[in-house]
């Protein structure tokens, strides 16, 4: 393999810094966090530039979904650190009360973020906050493909934290590779499932926990008490951010089939409206991250067997936001997660339907379901019976909006979970400290050798203790 001495240079400093305690003090990361929090305040111009040059990304998207969301993350932690790092007392039976019993959220140590291209800003940064809190230094990879973020990500990041805590490396596979050799205290991945099970397996490797934030195939279902025009506008924004290029977009809409064509009307009147002029050279869309990635989407859509009412065009680095109806349950659109402009529209005979074809398919479990209903009944059933990361009612990629929930997803959409304090418990390990007073030593007594008949009956009794009553 081969050697990058820069990074065996950057890993030897971060973990000096770790064993040194440098990052422990809630002071140092309370400092940090607001220096994060500048860091993206006082370069927002130029953060919102390139992600206009990476991914063509509107300047309001921008704000919206890649900075805010840090800084906000900052405040909330720098606000409730001492809450978060106070130890627990937990609750014990009544002959341990003299014990000294506590639960310490200590860093779990020198962290590793590989970030993706789609969101290159907020997947890099967000999960930093929670390891700056939780007191762990990091490095952070941000990926090749969004090159402009990743550049002004290296040069920024020095300026406003301590270098000899956290650290950007850039590069390509090869790098990516070497960094997976070296032995971390955790590692968060977010990217493709086929790549998530490299990480996973060079992490177990050096027996280092990981979270994975993949993808999949979320669905969205419109029951028949929906708000149809509200269904409509909301998901036909949702499917626009970033051009589908995100690993919660509505993937495909299934609809009973008596409601397709008044779902289908409302979805061009909120398309006029929001694209007049069409979305292949509007500012409003973002653009296809790369020609692999372009060709991918069109092969993606002339494979479909579904009527094409809206879209289909293309010019060398856009596609239009394509809308399909009639497309059938099992067309290729429905299969995978196609991470661009496409939106199937899948008539059902029932929602009923809908919940069993998304349960019997089962791979790869969605990172989230999308659920138009008011039905609390109809809530309850996709809550208990379908295997997602979250279920979202009423709306489209608002959960990553809700700071106070967790953002994760089960089974081929990954494990772990972070976004607010989930992001300081990801990179925490709750540590066990007891201590026994010598007081206690009568108590103990029959625990020891020579065991006697009368020490034996102790622990039977123990034992067969009644139950509580159901």
């Amino acid at each position: 393999m081969t050697s990058y001495p820069h990074i065996d240079d950057i890993y030897s400093r971060l973990r000096t810094t770790y064993n040194d305690g440098i990052t422990f003090p809630l002071e140092y990361r309370r400092k940090q966090l607001r220096q994060l929090a500048l860091l993206v305040q006082e370069n927002s111009e130029e953060l919102c530039a390139v992600l206009q040059a990476d991914l063509g990304k509107p300047k309001l998207e921008v704000i919206l979904t890649e900075l805010l969301p840090i800084v906000s993350s900052c405040k909330t932690a720098i606000e409730k650190l001492d809450e978060w790092a106070t130890p627990e007392k937990p609750e014990v039976l009544d002959w341990r009360k003299s014990f000294d019993i506590s639960i310490h959220p200590v860093p779990r140590g020198v962290v590793l973020n590989i970030s993706p291209w789609n969101y290159p800003i907020v997947i890099s940064l967000n999960p930093l906050v929670g390891a700056i809190a939780a007191g762990c230094p990091a490095v952070i990879k941000p990926s090749e493909v969004s090159a402009n973020a990743a550049d002004a990500l290296a040069r920024l990041l020095p300026k406003y934290l301590d270098p000899q805590a956290y650290a950007v490396v850039t590069g390509a596979v090869l790098e990516t590779t070497y960094l997976l050799s070296l032995k971390w205290d955790f590692i968060l991945f977010t990217g493709g499932c086929a790549i998530g099970k490299i990480v996973a397996s060079a992490a177990a490797k050096n027996t280092t926990p990981c979270a994975l934030e993949l993808g999949g195939t979320s669905p969205v279902v419109v029951a028949d008490d929906a708000d149809i025009d509200l269904a409509a506008k909301r998901i036909l924004w949702g499917k626009k951010q970033n051009s589908g290029q995100l690993c919660v977009s509505p993937n495909h809409v299934f609809i009973p089939r008596h409601l397709q064509d008044r779902f289908v009307a409302s979805i061009r009147s909120n398309y006029s409206t929001y694209f007049p002029s069409g979305t292949v050279s509007t500012p409003d869309m973002s653009k296809i991250i790369n020609g692999s990635h372009h060709k991918r989407v069109l092969n993606l859509l002339a494979s479909s067997k579904g009527e094409k009412i809206l879209g289909g065009g293309h010019n060398e680095v856009n596609i239009e936001l394509t809308v399909l109806k009639d497309v059938p349950a099992d067309d290729s659109l429905t299969k995978e997660e196609i991470f661009g402009p496409i939106l199937p529209i899948v008539p059902v005979e029932s929602v009923d339907e809908a919940y069993d074809i998304i349960r019997e398919r089962r791979a790869p479990s969605p990172l989230v379901t999308y659920l138009f209903t008011n039905q609390q009944e109809l809530r309850e059933k996709f809550l208990r019976g379908v295997r997602c990361g979250s279920l979202v009612q009423n709306d489209c990629v608002q959960q990553l909006g809700v700071p106070e929930l967790p953002f994760g997803g089960v089974g081929d959409s990954g494990y772990g979970a972070y976004n607010g304090k989930d992001s300081f418990d990801m990179f925490t390990h709750r540590k066990s400290v007891l201590n026994v007073p010598s007081e206690v030593e009568p108590m103990l007594e029959p625990r020891y050798p020579p065991y006697t008949p009368s020490s034996l009956s102790i622990f039977e009794g123990m034992l067969s203790a009644p139950l509580p009553e159901l």
